[in-house]
């Protein structure tokens, strides 16, 4: 083979989180308001998952308008100008297009045009994918600044009567800048498949299928056990690895932010890991509900809110769900 000229773009050695946004649904809807069609009790949510109430948006704000917020928030926060991001990642599984891309639009909207933009689909642990994108683009030259987010609309996909998960689903956004660093911020991902259980949480028809009238409207569903045992028993061990590629301990963290897919997964989870009672936990599930991409970065959002003196530290975040997908990482918090 001859020889080639040729050249190959190269970035820094690492990269970091600047800033967190956070946009969540205008609503703040509680138990009783939607126990009546899975005719259920605030008592029995409130044991099942740990929500005591979940934000849903208005009918006419949608995954991007949420998107576009918490982006908007986090660039500003972080001292970045707009027009010196030059990649935009958004997670979500709610675009309400098939096309053009949420990012494209947000990107747009916050004045990062021409941007790169581009959607991922990765669900729950579609956060904690996108940073993992950032974080390789830059390393490897391709970005110089990066707008990461988790949006989701759930409530468009939510079947009032299912008892399966429309009672966990809500509506929000976070997103993250992620830059260049002087120190390691972002610690190797783990992250992967198991497409043999993709049907443990998904949608329930297909859109051709409810377009031929053979369908309802899809909508969300899980089972709920099995994925509770998936999520347990499996998640942990990504956990782990994800420490172990970070170098670190349990007892080096200063917080755990996992999805926020159920309070009971979450706290079995913590126990898993024997985290020190030092580490704090997101628990904003509590009060937001189960936002699928969103969750990590709003979870992240609110601990930095109720919790300045974080910063600097260490937390492990770990996204996992339908697909079943699962992503997981160290990062020092800004």
């Amino acid at each position: 083979m001859s020889e080639i000229t040729l050249n190959q773009s190269t970035g820094p050695a690492y990269t970091r989180l600047y800033a967190y946004g956070a946009a969540r649904g205008e609503n703040a809807v509680p138990n009783d308001d939607i126990v009546g069609p899975i005719n259920s009790s605030d008592e029995w949510i409130r044991q099942r998952t740990g929500i005591i109430t979940r934000a849903r948006a208005n009918a006419d704000t949608n995954a991007i308008d949420l998107a576009a917020e918490a982006a908007r928030e986090a660039v500003e926060r972080s001292g970045v100008a707009p027009e010196d991001i030059d990649a935009v990642i958004i997670a979500t599984i709610s675009n309400p297009k098939q096309t053009p891309s949420v990012s494209a639009i947000v990107a747009d909207r916050i004045g990062a045009n021409p941007a790169a933009a581009y959607d991922l689909n990765a669900a729950c642990a579609g956060f904690a994918y996108a940073v993992a994108q950032a974080d390789a683009l830059i390393r490897a030259g391709a970005a110089h600044y990066a707008v990461v987010v988790g949006a989701e609309k759930l409530s468009d996909i939510v079947d009032p009567t299912d008892r399966s998960i429309s009672f966990l689903l809500a509506d929000g956004a976070g997103a993250a800048v992620v830059g260049p660093s002087d120190f390691p911020g972002i610690g190797p991902t783990v992250w992967g498949s198991d497409g043999s259980k993709a049907e443990l949480v998904g949608m329930n028809a297909t859109l051709t299928e409810f377009r031929d009238g053979k369908a309802p409207w899809p909508t969300l569903r899980q089972e709920g056990p099995s994925v509770f045992r998936w999520a347990v028993w499996e998640m942990v061990k990504v956990a782990r690895r994800a420490l172990e590629a970070a170098g670190v301990t349990p007892d080096d963290l200063a917080a755990f932010i996992p999805h926020q897919a159920n309070l009971r997964i979450v706290d079995e989870f913590a126990k898993q890991l024997k985290l020190p009672d030092t580490v704090l936990v997101g628990h904003d599930i509590e009060t937001t509900g189960n936002t699928s991409a969103a969750s990590i970065p709003l979870a992240t959002h609110r601990l930095l809110e109720e919790h300045p003196e974080l910063s600097g530290g260490l937390a492990l975040q770990i996204g996992f769900g339908a697909g079943l997908v699962f992503g997981a990482q160290v990062v020092v918090l800004p």
